[in-house]
């Protein structure tokens, strides 16, 4: 027995080795890209921030790069010829999703109209978000609701102007498009300005964005999913039950609600909406289904906004000459009303526009594209992407590539005055809410919230920095999560204009 033995170990053995070295080595048709070390592949690469890396790496092996991130091909797309060649000429080919662990809490990544595959419950989702949410006739009906949230911060910022107190740029734009976003849906306010009232889903929402943002070990080794090491899938799943649980009680009370044969108001809502497609047998649209919907909606649509507006202020104020500019065609074009911005407004304001822009391109709401994954193996510029492997578009080094933008590391919203690019989705060099089937739904929502908020927080007030401080001295690094955070929050005191 210990003759044939030893034989054996020494074959599994070599067997070990061989496959560690196989698993080493590039296939060949892949993008280029840097060597991958056994087992871990490239992901000492990363660093702290990843979408600098990337750049960086992709400035020596080109706009098309192959990584091997643990056990996960992953390719890389870092210039617009190449994005319109995956999301526009093999846009079907590429509309699948990698799902992050993270996802799976609540069962979230099986009814999410940002996970699903494109197939037909997305369809479904899809169809719905686009007729019946984001549609240019549903945003009109629901116009007054947005400017009354902007109306309710102009006047919490009015009052932090006559008490002299310091306003937090990001949690005040994140309180309003919360509160937008639940107006929209269930017809009450979620949040508070007032940071002592009990703001329990304001939370809980926060701490599954940051939860999304932290790297996850089980994302780069599969292998590990049952263990989930790091605990992120167990935080998830507490976090997310506190909120389907608070969607279940608005759906059971608005159920309870319209069985009552006395009833006769009706809140013209996103819930009322989806009751009565049901009734209509329009739809097979069940509450668990609603639930993901909303926190979908929620999750996509709440920190994207709030990050890019305070990210557009602190530009503004560290150029007072563009904010200077800025300001004086909002002025010009107000005059002598007293209204907040209007959203029949922003088409007569393309200096504002520029300003959002430019934001967006230096700064986009989240540095990658949510990473597609490929649904076979397609031959791209000569190269292979193999089925399943993970594509990443990184919109920061896009937005900075000095082969498409001059004096790209300054903010210079001038630049879209002088060329008509826009962000929906046609012009691949600047697609900051994607591109193709995949692309962000919530895009004409965004861009009525964006600058009726920017142009109402600089037609009412100047702004100055607490301490001091100087305009040029504002801390504009970012650190790396589920969307491009600033490192430092951006706090500034409102003064009467």
């Amino acid at each position: 027995m210990d003759f044939l033995t030893l034989p054996l170990l020494f074959s599994f053995f070599l067997a070990f080795v061989y496959v560690i070295i196989i698993s080493g080595r590039r296939n060949s048709r892949l993008p280029p890209g840097p060597f991958p070390l056994p087992v871990i592949g490239n992901l000492l690469c990363l660093g702290d921030k990843p979408h600098h890396s990337l750049a960086t790496l992709s400035k020596r092996y080109g706009p098309l790069m192959s990584l091997k991130l643990g056990s996960r091909t992953t390719v890389v797309i870092s210039s617009p010829d190449i994005a319109k060649e995956f999301f526009q000429k093999h846009d079907r080919f590429f509309s699948s999703r990698t799902i992050p662990d993270a996802v799976r809490a609540v069962d979230h990544n099986k009814h999410s109209i940002v996970f699903l595959p494109a197939e037909d419950q997305w369809r479904k989702l899809r169809k719905i978000c686009k007729e019946y949410i984001f549609s240019a006739q549903h945003l009109d009906a629901s116009e007054l609701l947005r400017r009354k949230k902007v109306e309710e911060l102009v006047n919490h910022v009015s009052h932090c102007c006559t008490n002299q107190n310091e306003v937090n740029i990001g949690g005040i734009a994140f309180t309003t498009a919360l509160n937008v976003l639940s107006n929209v849906m269930f017809s009450m306010d979620f949040a508070q300005y007032d940071s002592v009232s009990s703001q329990e889903f304001k939370d809980t929402i926060w701490a599954i964005m940051e939860l999304g943002g932290k790297s996850n070990i089980v994302d780069f080794f599969p292998i590990l999913k049952p263990f989930d090491p790091q605990g992120f899938l167990r935080q998830g799943n507490v976090n997310g039950k506190k909120i389907m649980t608070i969607f279940d009680k608005i759906i059971n009370q608005r159920l309870q609600a319209r069985s009552s044969s006395h009833l006769t108001e009706r809140h013209n809502d996103l819930l009322d909406l989806l009751l009565n497609l049901n009734q209509k047998n329009e739809y097979e649209f069940t509450q668990n289904e609603m639930r993901h919907l909303f926190f979908a909606l929620f999750l996509a649509g709440i920190d994207t906004t709030s990050s890019t507006l305070e990210w557009a202020m602190a530009e503004l104020i560290r150029n007072p000459e563009k904010l200077e500019t800025a300001r004086s065609e909002v002025i010009q074009l107000m005059k002598n009303k007293k209204d907040i911005v209007q959203e029949s407004d922003i088409s007569q304001l393309p200096y504002l526009q520029a300003v959002i822009k430019e934001t967006l391109r230096l700064h986009p709401p989240v540095t990658f594209l949510v990473p597609h994954q490929a649904i076979s193996d397609t031959e791209i510029h000569g190269y292979m992407v193999p089925k399943n492997a993970q594509i990443i578009c990184n919109l920061w080094a896009m937005g900075r590539d000095p082969k498409v933008w001059s004096m790209q590391e300054t903010f210079l919203p001038e630049r879209f005055l002088e060329v008509k690019i826009d962000y929906k989705g046609q012009d691949f060099q600047y697609i900051p809410f994607g591109t193709g089937r995949r692309m962000c739904p919530g895009l004409n929502l965004a861009h009525r919230m964006l600058h009726i908020i920017l142009g109402s927080l600089i037609l009412k007030f100047d702004w100055k920095l607490a301490g001091n401080m100087k305009a040029q001295d504002i801390d504009m690094e970012e650190k790396f999560g589920l969307t491009l955070q600033r490192n430092v929050l951006l706090k500034a005191i409102p003064l009467a204009m």
